[in-house]
């Protein structure tokens, strides 16, 4: 009696993501224009208002730029297709964006204690203070957002 055919090994193959425009209509890769859209308005808010904390919008600025240019790149890399090389792409993904998401959550609550302070001083960097707040509010939620979409899907 022969013996039966071991079963055939099973390798893992990353996930296909859509190419091209067709990228920022899936989830979880639609968060990643948003992201850098709201994530460079907190910056660019910040630093068009006279610094009162330096410290903390120091932090704000420093998390905002840091964290628009390695999503930059992590997009980059799923337009190039570099994503296909790695078997733990997703781990690295979700691993970003949620401590992102937490990093950017810490710096939106030092924004809105800025915007706090600023109130008493000059209305204008009140006003500008104001709406990077609630960009930074936004782009942490879609930091999280992502981190959660990427690990479930």
């Amino acid at each position: 009696m022969a013996s039966p055919d071991p079963p055939p090994a099973t390798s893992y193959a990353p996930p296909e993501v859509p190419l091209g425009v067709v990228l920022f209509f899936t989830i979880p890769y639609a968060f990643f224009l948003p992201e850098l859209i709201f994530g460079c308005w907190v910056w660019i808010l910040v630093a068009a208002t006279q610094v009162a904390n330096p410290l903390l919008q120091g932090w704000v600025m420093y998390v905002s730029l840091t964290s628009f240019l390695i999503s930059l790149m992590f997009l980059l890399s799923y337009l190039f297709g570099f994503y296909k090389r790695y078997e733990s792409w997703r781990v690295l993904d979700s691993l970003y964006h949620g401590t992102t998401g937490i990093l950017y959550m810490s710096a939106a609550v030092l924004q809105a204690h800025a915007t706090i302070v600023s109130e008493t001083q000059d209305l204008k960097n009140y006003f500008i203070n104001t709406a990077a707040s609630v960009f930074a509010f936004i782009t942490a939620l879609l930091y999280i957002l992502h981190a959660f979409s990427i690990y479930y899907h």
